[in-house]
């Protein structure tokens, strides 16, 4: 039988492929980060200082060993995901871009010089803005796209000058060492990948991006793309310049501000994706608090509290990619069965979408920290080295930690909290709309891929002590598999006595209503309703605004007729930091374009001297 080349079967051999090729690169990072051997080969070669050449260490293959398993997820689901757009050469598309995406996520991670790590940098940045734009008809989509746009050209520029300047320190493109380097190149650095992480306040792309992006793309961006720069981050600091101090007060602070701020702007949200969206933000914040214990306790030479941070980190990391992606996959697969994103208009799902109800359910327990999944070590393992931290011998430092230690509570218990309305207001109770009512479970890839990250997320976090056993850290995490067997023994224990000395009589009835003789959806709990309290409490965060709209049938007042209630929250990072600085951008652009009544010569000339400025300015930063 002939099948056109935009036919569906390319499409599914397509994905098999890249299924299969991310089993056999998970099988050799495996490998490599359990004997801890490093490879090294050259690619090719354009001129002699500017080649393609790949390392592949230890940190390079961990990193690897997560897009590896998030990649072979999303390919799975993608066979039917991508099945629901319209136009062959639309969804042929769509999967050359992820696979190009994934690929060069890969090649960032493995780029052993400073020209090849930027080339695949710059891919990476340009797939996946083409890949937000995908539905680029849609207003929203077309302002997401000019953020993200904007952002990641932004972070190239601040690598950019950070790689320019190690350049001159070592005069290799090599990632290697440097023996003296500026503190700009940090600063430049730690801007570069903090944009691309989306940390705050940097972080206004993502929340515009992800509701924007097929879903299947938020999963590669959210669990993979930015811990991407997280790697690079980590690779930087870590094996090419000296860590300080400062850098990790630095790195610290970020993180609990990026932690805090996220969970409680994810608290607001009404869109599944949006809500999703912010706990990112959320997680890269607890990662980067595990990363700056690693520098401080160092300076300070505690160097068993500094193993506890970056292997909390770098775990947080695995664990984020896993129930991140799981959490966006099975969003999709909410939008896709309700044609919403909104999950005031959702409800009732766990009858009509069971399986996906449980994923989602799963990725929600690992997210909020709860034994024992995945979430629950990485983040315990980061709370053992803030309980641990009175060994510093700064007083200052110790009450910092304390301060940290306040807010990364607190952070976990909203994140539980917005949990408990993202899942009981989308799959509990009665459907809110039509949409709702009629939805139907996804079909068998779209639940295979979010099978696999949900079983990694119980096994993670069940036998995390038998896998740190074999890495040589066992004594980093409690043996949660004792835990586990001892809470199913319990709850089979009373499923069985309910079973069999519970009474068989039943008694079906409504609930008691308040005198009105049916139940309707409007009666329910909603999203605003389970937020307005938080929502009250962090005011001075949000600047809430409430009003109140009320209809009477008398002119007293005194029999209320009907009403309604709105809450206006400001967005407060991009009024007072995005909107100044593209208001006074644009108010150079207008001034700048007076010159173009000029001749050539004096364009030349403006070019010129541009670009002297920018040479001095380099000459003095290095």
């Amino acid at each position: 039988m002939f099948i056109s080349k935009g036919g569906r079967l390319v499409r599914r051999i397509s994905l098999s492929v890249a299924a299969i090729s991310c089993i056999l690169l998970l099988a050799f990072s495996s490998i490599v980060v359990y004997q801890n051997q490093a490879l090294s080969f050259s690619l090719y070669q354009m001129l002699p200082a500017l080649q393609f050449s790949f390392f592949i260490d230890r940190l390079a293959a961990f990193f690897i060993l997560i897009i590896s398993i998030i990649s072979l997820s999303v390919s799975i689901y993608s066979i039917g995901y991508i099945e629901h757009y319209s136009g062959d050469t639309k969804k042929n598309s769509l999967v050359s871009l992820m696979i190009l995406f994934m690929l060069s996520m890969i090649l960032v991670v493995a780029s052993k010089t400073l020209f090849s790590f930027l080339f695949f940098w710059e891919i990476m940045a340009l797939s996946s803005f083409i890949l937000v734009m995908f539905e680029y008809e849609k207003k929203e989509t077309r302002k997401a796209g000019i953020f993200y746009f904007i952002m990641t050209q932004l972070s190239t520029v601040f690598l950019l000058l950070a790689f320019i300047m190690i350049y001159n320190a070592t005069g290799s493109f090599d990632i290697a060492k440097v023996s003296d380097a500026s503190p700009f190149v940090f600063l430049f650095l730690f801007a570069g990948f903090g944009i691309k992480a989306g940390i705050i306040p940097f972080h206004k792309w993502l929340p515009y991006a992800h509701p924007a992006s097929p879903s299947n793309i938020s999963a590669l961006m959210s669990g993979i793309m930015i811990k991407v720069a997280i790697y690079g981050l980590m690779r930087f600091v870590l094996f090419v310049l000296t860590p300080e101090l400062s850098w990790g007060l630095l790195i610290f602070g970020a993180g609990v501000i990026s932690a805090i701020f996220g969970v409680i702007y994810a608290l607001k949200e009404h869109d599944i994706k949006r809500l999703l969206a912010y706990h990112s933000i959320e997680n890269i914040g607890i990662i980067l608090i595990g990363f700056g214990l690693y520098i401080i306790f160092s300076a300070y030479g505690l160097t068993q509290l500094a193993l506890l941070g970056i292997i909390g980190a770098l775990f947080h990391t695995m664990n984020h990619a896993l129930f991140k992606s799981l959490l966006f996959l099975t969003a999709g697969s909410v939008v896709n069965a309700t044609e919403t994103k909104n999950i005031e208009e959702m409800g009732g799902l766990i009858k009509s979408m069971p399986y996906t109800a449980l994923f989602f359910f799963i990725g929600a327990i690992s997210i909020s920290a709860l034994p024992p999944f995945n979430g629950f070590v990485s983040e315990f393992m980061i709370f053992q080295a803030f309980l641990m931290s009175w060994s510093l011998a700064s007083p200052m430092l110790e009450v910092l930690m304390i301060v940290g230690l306040t807010i990364f509570a607190l952070t976990s218990a909203l994140a539980a909290a917005c949990f408990v309305k993202a899942f009981g207001i989308t799959f509990l109770a009665a459907p809110r709309s039509e949409h709702a009512k009629h939805a139907k479970e996804s079909s068998f890839s779209m639940l295979l891929g979010p099978a696999i990250l949900a079983i990694l997320c119980v096994v993670s976090g069940v036998f995390s002590y038998q896998i740190f056993s074999l890495l040589g850290y066992a004594s980093l995490v409690p043996n949660l598999m004792i835990i586990s067997i001892f809470l199913v023994a319990v709850y089979a224990f009373a499923f069985v006595s309910l079973r069999a000395f519970a009474s068989n009589n039943t008694r079906i009835g409504e609930t008691w209503g308040c005198g009105i003789l049916s139940q309707n959806p409007r009666m329910e709990y909603t999203a605003s309703g389970f937020s307005e309290p938080i929502v009250t409490v962090f005011k001075s965060v949000y600047k809430t605004k409430k009003t109140n709209h009320r209809t009477f049938f008398d002119k007293y007042q005194s029999i209320f007729r009907e009403g309604a209630g709105e809450i206006q929250l400001f967005k407060f990072f991009e009024e007072y930091l995005y909107m100044p600085v593209a208001r006074a951008t644009d108010y150079i652009s207008r001034r700048v374009s007076c010159f173009q009544r000029k001749d050539l010569d004096f364009y030349i000339a403006c070019s010129f001297v541009t670009v002297l400025v920018l040479l001095l300015i380099m000459g003095w930063l290095a």
